[in-house]
């Protein structure tokens, strides 16, 4: 039997448009406790800050039109929708939820511990 997921939700910001990208489109930001990038595309991602393979430091990198993020250390490549790589190495980038509300910009961290399933 599949759980299902359940986040504790943190506000980055009141409006996307407080979210100061630079060039390239890509922020690292620290969400409790965690280094998280933020990947404007056709819509607001948000990933771990490192790549798996090497550790490169993904907001230093770049994103395609495809929604695609490329690590600048190695230049593997993901798809920020699911995290999957598609430049065929096989590793993984952990993708976290972005919603965007009238109350301002949110991200999903997934609840984690003995008891969370509880919740």
């Amino acid at each position: 039997m599949r759980r299902n997921k359940k986040y504790k939700w943190y506000k980055i910001a009141d409006t996307e448009s407080e979210l100061n990208f630079p060039s390239n489109n890509l922020l690292q930001i620290e969400v409790a406790g965690k280094n998280i990038c933020i990947a404007k595309g056709k819509e607001l991602y948000a990933c771990t800050a490192k790549c798996p393979h090497a550790g490169g430091i993904i907001a230093d990198g770049f994103i395609d039109q495809s929604d695609v993020v490329t690590c600048p250390l190695h230049r593997y490549k993901f798809c920020l929708q699911n995290g999957r790589n598609i430049s065929g190495e096989g590793y993984y980038l952990k993708t976290y939820p972005v919603q965007i509300t009238s109350d301002g910009v949110f991200i999903g961290i997934e609840e984690t511990g003995l008891l969370s399933w509880l919740k």
